[in-house]
């Protein structure tokens, strides 16, 4: 399908053509006296969101089912752009990127499906969904109006739009609704843009119910609700209080509660958050006493495999998600059905139109080992040798260099004269490990930070590895860059002729991995290390690394995730897709300290809990 076409006017008026496609059917869903009718019978949408990019597509049907028997009859799940135009053109749908089979499974397994196309997601998601390449360009203005997003928007909705209206319900699939934008009265009000989407979406065939979802606040309904789409909200206590807003505002339309946050994320550095699971079952029972619809937000976390997990802004520091997206939710990271599994399907299960499914059995799990480990390589030589470096006068960012994310490697060698000089570094993004002539003299964590080296009247080498750890997801942040973006000082003094090596660690090939673990002097205290495991069997395992301090690990050529010492996980969930029978690699890229074996176990060890219940206060 073209795509829709932009007036003349200001970007701020661009608005997509009208519908010409003469195939107009009925949605599935509707609604009439305050309540939702599935091909005019009364019905509730007893939804939970299972997110296909963060379980392997090898256990995609498994999860389904385990959603299927918690006592839902829908699945929903967040479509993330940059999942899948990593680079500009490159749209990709196989392997792990294959939607349409993500769609039939939920079908054959007897679920309905909510699509949320975004083009913003948030979902503690890096960049929430929007590819770096998008929000590194400058002048960009995400989320709004501004007619370069448009025009971009709708080249990536030509692609994936007609994909899902394909599976629509009208179409015999199992799509039945698909959401407006995501949760965008948090963040902005510009409500041509969310018109916008919303005819974006129409012109390129969906014929299903359109919502949006919002907190359920004045301010947060105001910035993100559309005259005559259903208003849903996102909220995870009060449901007699958000049921009553939304009531006063829309009498006539159901109560959904698009996402009800039965569980939580965590950042590096803070406790698990937990919620009791009568506590999640009392308000999924006040949802229900008011008539009312819900997605469960998590039925299934899964895990932020790679380097895709978000971060979050606190308004002094940057909050940086951990590599389990479990969420304490009742379908653990791994398929485990935990007591809250149970509790939920306790109030779900009476109100389901269909037969519920029997809880299949948690799956097996690899027996407890201990695996040596045998160093290689040590940083940043181990670096060097799997990047071709790029010379500028500044410091370039990861956007200029063409990265998303990893790490960056900063060579210069500026004259320091004799004393105590003190060095500055502004605009770090986000972290930043200093070598002096290849000694490491100081972490850096903060967008500016200094610290001091003592200079003889000759040339040193400075070297600054910097860590992208997650780029912002959620707020007025969001796009913000990576890598060093200001300047790097001795005294008044800028530093010049850098050299940049990229290292996008989640793009890197097995014999990349090979050739870093053998390019230089044995390691010390930090680079490159393997282990190995071997599997007559494959089957899922958690990966502990005790004595590391912070890093990477891949098993064969697949990066599984980040580690960090600062917790909470201490464990790395390891499925079994990514095990093959026989022999197994383990590389480990270690930042701070090398441990000195890694253990298989048999149960996730996520940390010390906190309680945490969202209310909006």
């Amino acid at each position: 399908m073209t795509p829709p076409s932009l007036t003349t006017e200001s970007a701020g008026t661009a608005r997509p053509a009208p519908v010409t496609d003469a195939l107009v059917t009925q949605p599935v869903l509707s609604w009439a006296d305050g309540a939702f009718l599935r091909h005019g019978q009364p019905h509730r949408v007893l939804s939970g969101s299972l997110h296909y990019f963060r379980v392997h597509p090898e256990q995609w049907a498994d999860r389904l089912r385990r959603v299927a028997a918690l006592g839902l009859n829908t699945v929903d799940t967040y479509v993330p752009w940059n999942f899948h135009e990593r680079r500009r053109g490159d749209i990709r749908f196989d392997g792990w990127r294959d939607l349409p089979r993500f769609l039939r499974l939920a079908e054959e397994t007897g679920l309905d499906v909510i699509v949320r196309p975004g083009p913003y997601i948030c979902a503690e998601w890096d960049n929430g969904g929007l590819p770096a390449w998008l929000t590194g360009r400058p002048g960009m203005r995400p989320r709004s109006s501004h007619r370069e997003f448009l025009d971009e928007v709708g080249r990536w909705f030509d692609v994936l739009i007609p994909l899902v209206a394909d599976h629509q319900a009208a179409h015999d699939g199992p799509v039945v609704a698909v959401q407006i934008e995501n949760e965008y009265g948090s963040y902005g009000d510009d409500h041509t843009y969310m018109r916008w989407l919303r005819d974006a979406l129409a012109t390129r065939g969906v014929r299903e119910l359109l919502f949006t979802a919002d907190g359920p606040t004045p301010l947060m309904l105001d910035g993100g609700t559309l005259p005559g789409e259903l208003a849903a909200a996102t909220f995870g206590s009060r449901p007699d209080q958000a049921a009553g807003l939304l009531r006063s505002r829309r009498a006539d339309e159901p109560f959904l509660c698009a996402e009800f946050w039965n569980g939580w994320f965590d950042h590096w550095g803070e406790k698990h958050h937990v919620r009791s699971p009568s506590n999640a079952a009392d308000d999924v029972d006040g949802i229900l006493a008011q008539g009312g619809s819900l997605s469960l937000y998590m039925a299934h976390g899964g895990t932020n495999f790679g380097l895709w997990a978000g971060a979050n802004h606190d308004g002094t520091a940057l909050q940086p998600t951990i590599t389990s997206y479990d969420s304490d939710a009742p379908v653990a990271e791994h398929g485990a059905l935990t007591s809250k599994f149970y509790a939920l399907r306790d109030k779900l299960a009476p109100h389901s139109t269909r037969p519920v499914p029997e809880p299949p059995d948690d799956p097996p799990l690899l027996k407890p080992a201990t695996l040596p480990v045998h160093r290689g390589s040590a940083l940043p030589a181990a670096l060097r040798s799997v990047s071709t470096p790029v010379h500028a006068a500044n410091p370039l960012s990861f956007e200029e260099l063409g990265q998303a994310s990893g790490l960056v490697l900063y060579t210069a060698h500026p004259v320091v004269p004799p004393g105590t000089h003190e060095v500055t570094v502004t605009g770090l993004h986000d972290r930043a490990q200093v070598f002096v002539d290849g000694s490491l003299v100081t972490v850096l964590d903060r967008p500016t930070a200094s610290f001091g080296v003592t200079g003889t009247g000759a040339a040193i080498q400075l070297d600054l590895l910097v860590e992208n750890q997650g780029r912002i997801n959620y707020g007025p942040l969001l796009g913000q860059g990576k890598g060093i973006l200001g300047g790097v000082r001795v005294e008044r003094r800028l530093v010049h002729g850098w050299s940049m090596y990229p290292l996008p660690l989640d793009e890197w090939t097995a014999e990349e991995l090979t050739r870093a673990g053998k390019a230089a002097e044995s390691a010390d205290s930090r680079g490159i290390a393997t282990a190995r495991l071997h599997v007559d069997e494959p089957a899922d395992t958690f990966l502990s690394l005790p004595g590391f301090g912070k890093g990477f690990v891949w098993v064969n050529d697949t990066l599984l995730g980040r580690y960090w010492d600062v917790g909470p996980q201490t464990t790395l969930y390891l499925p079994r897709p990514l095990l093959r029978t026989g022999d197994n690699l383990l590389t480990i890229l270690e930042l701070d300290r090398f441990g000195h074996h890694v253990d298989l176990v048999d149960a996730p060890d996520l940390g010390p809990c906190e309680e945490y219940i969202e209310t909006f206060d």
